[in-house]
């Protein structure tokens, strides 16, 4: 069996694996970063969304041995180091963007790859363009789309509007 080595989180990782596993179960069973879910294994929903070198990928379409030597990104690993959220998460919460909560990880690691390859703004169209390969059965979106909108000016520094009092 393949033996592979990893940086998860910022952490260096190493394990055996057959050579079909899949990056999820590498994530889930053997590193125990239950965070990515499995929605369908069939890679339509985006539960199981990480970042790999800096993309999106839907870790249930991609086996654990392509990620050798990869640096991956799950959603436990975007809490800062003093216990507050990542920009995205903040805003998901505040706009109350989940509701049973179980696309929410793979929605906000798709939604940081998604500002995150648009420095110069995003449309309402753009980020529910960018949203068609993840998948929420209870939300309508429309919070959602709010959030990753509110999001933006925070994760590229650029200064929010003032509300008038």
């Amino acid at each position: 069996m393949p033996q592979i080595s990893l940086t998860v989180n910022g952490k260096p990782a190493s394990a055996t694996v057959e050579a079909r596993t899949l990056l999820v179960e590498l994530l889930r069973d053997k590193l125990h970063l239950t965070g990515t879910h499995v929605g369908c294994d069939t890679s339509q929903c985006g539960a199981c969304t990480v970042q790999v070198d800096g993309m999106s990928v839907k870790s249930c379409s991609m086996l654990a041995v392509q990620a050798d030597g990869a640096n991956v990104l799950t959603i436990e690993g975007l809490v800062n180091a003093d216990g507050s959220l990542h920009p995205m998460q903040a805003m998901f919460r505040e706009h109350h963007a989940l509701q049973c909560g179980y696309c929410t990880p793979g929605m906000v690691m798709s939604a940081i790859d998604l500002v995150e390859t648009h420095p110069e703004g995003l449309s309402e169209a753009q980020i529910r363009h960018g949203l068609e390969g993840n998948l929420c059965r209870c939300t309508g979106y429309h919070n959602i789309v709010k959030a990753i909108a509110a999001a933006w000016p925070l994760m590229h520094d650029k200064a929010l509007p003032v509300a008038a009092e």
